[in-house]
């Protein structure tokens, strides 16, 4: 699919993700709406069919969902399942019957089995049960890849999944309680920063690893594929580059230029031991490769937040 004159309907479009994928397809020519939670509620199937009638979209690219970090999927299991499940399954079947040309889904890192050998492959993901903090979640978002393909089969439904890693860039949920683990650090090391507190408290011992992508290139990966990818198959989106969460605290510490000490509160969980993925199946299907550099999107991420703390914390 050519976007260029198309209608790309962007679920979640108003959000972090969803604002950068939607600048990608503006700028490639396309009419490109972002809807939020404001403008239809999701979970409610009458909301769903509205919308697809009322904006009659050539493709829909569904980011919709309710994250957070390891404290937030262990205070709200049972909403991160039921509202992720719901508001993809009800979307998917909406478009099916509105005879939407293609669906782009975005799937998530945290839908891997706990113990998954590194680099993930898409050919994992169903080789065990995932990390604890966050199966709910990742069990929803993993249930939509069984959808498109049941749907694929039977009714020819053009819906393809992209499972990409944590993201990370301008624009981030920066909220105390509900970031993920770069913004909540910067967060954290900026505030002390502020008040010179001696020490910043951060969860677990540091041990484990992860991988990150800066939003902007994967709002890039979402364009290629709608545009190159007609697929079954789940496609890993990330850099490829792992860094321990002890490094990780180091490099953040020392972007914002906090002087003080890390201490580790190791009666908090550690998430998931390691997180990589294998990403030579986005370069082969549809010619993507991460291109900015770690300590390039993180100097960027702090220079957005002193910038616009105010509005990053009432978010």
């Amino acid at each position: 699919m050519r976007v260029a004159g198309k209608s790309i309907l962007i679920t979640g479009g108003t959000g972090f993700l969803g604002t950068h994928v939607a600048k990608q397809l503006v700028h490639a020519g396309a009419r490109v709406f972002p809807v939020g939670r404001r403008d239809y509620d999701l979970r409610r199937r009458g909301e769903t069919d509205r919308m697809l009638r009322e904006l009659r979209p050539d493709a829909v690219i569904h980011l919709a969902a309710v994250v957070g970090g390891i404290g937030a999927n262990k205070a709200s299991p049972g909403r991160f399942f039921y509202e992720n499940a719901i508001m993809g399954v009800e979307l998917l079947e909406a478009c099916r019957i509105a005879n939407v040309a293609k669906v782009v889904i975005a799937g998530t890192v945290c839908a891997y089995p706990k113990l998954t050998p590194v680099p993930f492959r898409e050919d994992d993901l169903w080789n065990g049960y995932p990390e604890e903090t966050n199966a709910p979640y990742g069990i929803a978002k993993k249930m939509l890849l069984v959808q498109a393909q049941a749907y694929r089969d039977e009714y020819g439904t053009n819906a393809i999944c992209l499972f990409p890693v944590n993201l990370y860039g301008p624009g981030d949920n920066f909220d105390a309680e509900t970031s993920h683990v770069i913004p909540g650090m910067i967060r954290k090391f900026v505030e002390a920063s502020k008040t010179a507190e001696p020490a910043v408290v951060l969860w677990g011992d540091g041990s484990p690893t992860r991988e990150f992508l800066y939003v902007v290139d994967a709002a890039r990966a979402f364009y290629l594929a709608l545009e190159n990818y007609d697929g079954a198959d789940p496609v890993n989106l990330g850099s490829g580059e792992e860094i321990s969460i002890r490094e990780l605290a180091k490099q953040v510490q020392d972007a914002v230029g906090f002087t003080g000490r890390i201490e580790w509160d190791t009666s908090r969980p550690n998430g998931q031991p390691r997180r990589r993925l294998e990403t030579s199946r986005a370069q082969d299907r549809f010619g993507f490769r991460a291109e900015v550099t770690f300590r390039h999107g993180l100097n960027e991420t702090v220079a957005w937040y002193r910038e616009h703390m105010g509005l990053a914390d009432a978010s």
